[in-house]
């Protein structure tokens, strides 16, 4: 630790010595030989078609580069990872691998193994590009940064070839092909631009992306994941990204607060360093206008970021956000960025500004990285295992993890018992205050485990398979067994706290506990970067026990994902026909197959007792034909769903489902929250199609639909103008859109789109909202209204300012009202992904007939995780509401029911809305 902690005081003091790259080359074909322009040059982007080409031909050329595909794009492109080393570690580099994975994991270690595997070993680096394809400084600069190092000969080069091993990929090569395609297809250069592209960069998500990381949702994620969590282990991940605060070149680590209690302490002072080695090399090499902490909003306290979920796995996460187009820009006069400070040591004056430099400054900081670490790479090496080991001794006894709320609680303890200290270095409060911190109660689990005999093991099933992407160990029991007295059935999963990557564990179940930022009293919070929350166990409605002593069992690890789980079709002879759950979200997977396929479904509005069971309201039935049997069994076997026969068929009030065609909306440009949505309807097998603002607009939605849903963002704000209509949105221009996209143009409008969305609702139709598009509801009349506002002096009310109530992303837990369909199968009490959401009033004097509250919060402090400042306005406000329209259906949902795929605990509430509105009840006899 001495030669690492030197050298940071070192280049602290800008002690560093920094050789620049020579012109020896290693005779390669550049860049402008193989694309007919130099990397950089002004109105020019490569694609990723001609990326894969060229580094295909280095690798022919050079033997420090080794090409590996390490998965498949959503659209079905190969992805590639150029690994560059020199050749003598190329013929070593399993062996470099292992030690890697072995450093990493820290397991059956002891401290002279790890110090003798260090010193073999070498210093693994990731550097990307791409991920948000607009962005198109990071793609761009992978290519010169792969022929760069494939090329030069200098000392620095040599040294960095022979010490560290070099990991680079585009992660998005789907939106580098779009988005350079798009910017090239004018001919003339200067009519060339990024804007304007027809539809989301990533399949699904776009630039959400960057949010998929500990959910794994996406293919290109599960990819990245696999190399670095499952595969490399590399010490540092450095990702790019655009664009810098204006009037700088751009944003580079170290972040500000609030950092994340899990983490070990080695990664902040290892982002210091490695941040502080990329500012002094920008010095050093004159290249002015990078900023740092409160440059920008970027911090260390969330989970889910390329760069942000490798702290959670004891890697030193990197971000840059950088200026640069293609298409020449300048850096703005902003006055305040001319004086120098702590955080902003060097300045740049204002100048016109060409993307070839963005690129050299994208290459200084890859090599400041790379520099740092063949100088340091047994450190790097050593600290990684260290805190590994760190892990696995915390989750191996008796630990206790402050978070702000501990030192809240003894702070209002230590005031309630008037006790005063003296000022001065020598005051101390009571040790009793602190020894209540640490009560036994409070302590960090050893473990948890999750019952294979809950209602939707199936999801805890999905869970654990997410966790395993991001490389936690899983163990499932072999046979029952008994803890603390209570006894777990066979199957059930076990993951202990004792592993290296612990920190990650513990975010994926443990809430978050997000501190007050606020920067004085009575200002307003200062916003989180992402979400505040997003325990996962929770979003995902899964049931676990937190177990606080030590375990054992008869457990055996899983070697690779969960098997699938088995599923069975009981009590078949002579069955009239069958139940199964309505708690299992993979259910609806087999409702929208069976009644494909011609089968018909009851949804049984009331409790049942059949073959000496109790069956909850909401069970789902099928009445038995000669070929229902076979697709139960072939469902079974492929879902993993359970079946009971019943001799005689239900009785009582049901409601019979029958095939359904829904609309999704979405616009040109493509929506995030609509690609989510799209992804979830898809992985649970739900017949839609897309729906663009004018088809909308056509009208005679109800000759084309059964169902529209419209997730957050689609539904403009309700604002009456003097004369009490909605004011109308602005139209969009049609120029230079292909035509093949023109038909997908425009925005949901208040004077001509909505009515035809109200017509549909009074026709018959059902309608979804999620978020802001509940905004519907006020278009439609309904006697409800924004429950966080308040009077004011004059008399009108408005929004409660944030220095009374903020909620960025968390979970808050709400009271559900069981016995209304659109929650069937759902518990009492739910988990709910919260961001900025809005919730509801019943207006006293309207027509409570018109409206069914379903959810809301019955508690001034719903808070389960994150940040929820003023959380007591929430209480008494409604969440989730079914509304009558006409003949029609509207639902609405505040929170956001399918937020980037993971609260799969809410996507029931989805579900149910698409076949409860459109049901005929019938009464089973």
């Amino acid at each position: 630790m001495s030669r690492f902690f030197k050298y940071f005081v070192s280049i602290l003091l800008f002690f560093v010595v920094i050789h620049s790259p020579l012109l020896s080359e290693n005779l390669l074909t550049t860049p402008k030989e193989f694309f007919g322009a130099n990397i950089g040059d002004d109105y020019y982007l490569a694609n990723y078609t001609q990326l894969t080409e060229y580094w295909k031909k280095l690798e022919q050329e050079s033997d420090r580069i080794k090409l590996v595909e390490f998965g498949k794009t959503a659209e079905g492109r190969t992805m590639l990872m150029a690994i560059i080393t020199s050749p003598e570690n190329h013929k070593n580099l399993d062996r470099y691998k292992t030690i890697a994975r072995r450093m990493a994991l820290a397991e059956g270690l002891t401290q002279e193994e790890a110090r003798a595997l260090a010193s073999e070993g070498r210093a693994v680096v990731w550097i990307d590009g791409g991920l948000h394809a607009s962005e198109v400084v990071g793609a761009q600069q992978i290519i010169e940064m792969v022929f760069q190092m494939g090329n030069l000969n200098d000392t620095e080069t040599l040294r960095i070839l022979d010490k560290v091993i070099l990991l680079v990929a585009c992660t998005n090569p789907d939106g580098m092909d779009l988005v350079s395609n798009w910017y090239m297809r004018e001919e003339d250069p200067e009519k060339r631009s990024t804007r304007g592209l027809p539809r989301l960069y990533q399949k699904y998500t776009g630039h959400d992306n960057n949010r998929d990381f500990y959910m794994s949702t996406q293919s290109e994620t599960v990819a990245v994941n696999h190399v670095l969590y499952r595969e490399w282990f590399p010490q540092i991940v450095y990702n790019h990204h655009q664009s810098g605060p204006a009037g700088t070149v751009l944003f580079a680590a170290p972040f500000r607060d609030p950092f994340n209690y899990t983490y070990d302490p080695l990664i902040p002072l290892g982002i210091e360093l490695v941040g502080t080695a990329m500012h002094s090399r920008f010095a050093v090499e004159g290249k002015p206008g990078a900023t740092m902490r409160s440059g920008a909003r970027y911090s260390t306290w969330w989970n889910g970021g390329l760069r942000t979920t490798p702290y959670f796995h004891n890697m030193i996460g990197i971000l840059t956000e950088i200026i640069g187009n293609p298409t020449p820009s300048q850096i703005p006069f902003i006055p305040q960025r001319l004086l120098a400070k702590n955080d902003y040591a060097y300045p740049i004056t204002p100048q016109e500004w060409h993307f070839r430099r963005s690129i050299d400054y994208s290459i200084t900081a890859n090599r400041a990285i790379l520099d740092l670490a063949s100088k340091l790479h047994e450190d790097f090496l050593f600290n990684i295992y260290t805190m590994g080991k760190n892990s696995i001794d915390k989750g191996s006894k008796d630990n206790w993890t402050i978070v702000p709320n501990s030192i809240t609680e003894v702070e209002a303890i230590i005031q309630k018992d008037n006790v005063t200290v003296s000022s001065g270095r020598s005051r101390s409060y009571p040790i009793k205050y602190y020894d209540m911190m640490h009560a036994p109660e409070k302590r960090d689990p050893r473990g948890y485990i999750l019952p294979s005999d809950q209602a939707d093991f199936l999801t805890a099933a999905k869970f654990m398979n997410t966790l395993i992407k991001n490389g936690i160990a899983i163990q499932r029991a072999t046979q029952d067994f008994e803890v603390n007295g209570k006894t777990y059935p066979k199957d059930s999963f076990i993951i202990f706290a004792a592993q290296a990557f612990r920190p990650h564990l513990l975010s994926m179940f443990e809430p978050q506990n997000h501190p007050d930022d606020i920067p004085y009293p009575g200002a307003p919070p200062t916003p989180t970067y992402d979400v505040a929350g997003w325990t996962l166990a929770y979003q995902m409605g899964v049931e676990f026990d937190r177990i606080l002593d030590g375990f054992d069992g008869p457990f055996e690890k899983i070697a690779d994902f969960v098997p699938a789980v088995e599923g069975n079709v009981s009590s078949t002879n002579r069955a009239a026909g069958y139940l199964f759950s309505h708690q299992v979200n993979d259910s609806f997977i087999a409702i929208n197959r069976l009644l494909k396929s011609g089968e018909k479904i009851y949804w049984l509005k009331n409790e049942i007792q059949v073959n000496g069971k109790t069956y909850p309201v909401g069970t789902f039935y099928i009445p038995a034909k000669s070929s229902t049997l076979g697709k139960l069994k072939t469902l079974s076997k492929d879902i993993g769903l359970h079946f009971e026969g019943v001799k005689a068929k239900p009785k009582g009030s049901a409601l019979a489902l029958r095939p359904i065609k829904i609309g999704l909306w979405d616009q040109y440009g493509g929506s995030s929250t609509s690609g989510w949505t799209r992804w979830v309807l898809e992985q649970f097998e739900f017949p839609f199609e897309l729906v663009y603002p004018p088809s909308l607009d056509a009208g005679n939605l109800n000759s084309q639909f059964d169902v529209l849903i419209f997730p957050s963002g689609a539904i403009p704000g309700y604002r009456p103008s003097t004369s009490g209509r909605a004011r109308p949105s602005s139209s969009q221009n049609l120029e230079g859109i292909p035509e093949e996209y023109k038909n997908r143009v425009g925005r949901i409008s208040a004077d001509k789109t909505i009515p035809q969305i109200l017509d549909f609702l009074k026709g018959g139709g059902t309608v979804l909202t999620i978020g802001s598009s509940t905004n519907l509801a006020y278009f439609a009349g309904l006697p409800i209204k924004n429950a966080l506002l308040e009077k004011q002096q004059d008399g009108t009310e408005r929004q409660l300012s944030s220095q009374k109530y903020f909620v960025p992303g968390s979970i808050l837990q709400a009271k559900v009202n069981t016995s209304n369909p659109l929650a069937h199968g759902i518990p009492e009490r739910v988990d709910l992904t919260f961001s900025r959401s809005p919730v509801f009033k019943m207006l006293p004097d309207g027509d409570i007939s018109q409206i069914r509250p379903v959810v809301w919060f019955d508690t001034p402090d719903p808070l389960r995780s994150g940040w929820a400042w003023g959380q007591h306005y929430l209480e008494e406000c409604i969440s989730v509401i079914e509304g009558n329209v006409g003949n029609g259906k509207l639902f609405l949902f505040g929170p956001e029911i399918a937020f980037r795929g993971q609260p799969h605990g809410t996507f029931k509430f989805l579900f149910n809305g698409i076949y409860y509105g459109t049901a005929k009840e019938i009464s089973i006899k």
